[in-house]
């Protein structure tokens, strides 16, 4: 898929219930969209506990890309929250409800209000791949070298 950045994409999106609210954007180009706790109440997250919201949508996204979920760098900073698993995926072929298992990285109990912002939705391309089994890899100059290998820092 040719991504022309200039070209809007509309997104088909589901609401599964009254409450849930649409994917909005912080400024004009700001790459991520807001998604939104679906929530009846507030939601108080332990210390190093996950707890999994739902955003009360599902999406159907175009073929050949996927739905990442981002933290929002105001509330990591400001309450220790972050997608459990770092960076969500939502395949192009799924329809359920986009949930967000959200991680409490502090030491104190943070709130999640229902309609509060708890992630962003970013619309990528990703390239199929098949694999094949080698018995030898092309050569490189870094070679093996892994962790710390390409700088002192």
């Amino acid at each position: 898929m040719n991504c022309n950045c200039n070209e809007e994409k509309k997104i088909k999106v589901k609401k599964l219930n009254v409450n849930a609210k649409l994917p909005t954007r912080g400024s004009a180009s700001a790459a991520g969209y807001d998604l939104y706790a679906n929530t009846r109440e507030k939601l108080i997250i332990l210390p190093h506990e996950t707890v999994v919201i739902g955003t009360g949508l599902a999406f159907e996204l175009p073929e050949g890309t996927f739905g990442a979920i981002y933290a929002r760098s105001g509330l990591a900073s400001k309450k220790g929250l972050r997608p459990a698993n770092c960076t969500g995926v939502v395949d192009s072929d799924y329809r359920g409800e986009v949930k967000v298992a959200i991680h409490n990285d502090s030491t104190q109990a943070q709130e999640i209000s229902a309609g509060e912002r708890i992630a962003q939705l970013i619309l990528q391309t990703y390239i199929p791949m098949t694999f094949e089994e080698v018995n030898d890899l092309e050569q490189s100059d870094r070679g093996e070298a892994g962790f710390g290998s390409t700088g002192t820092n």
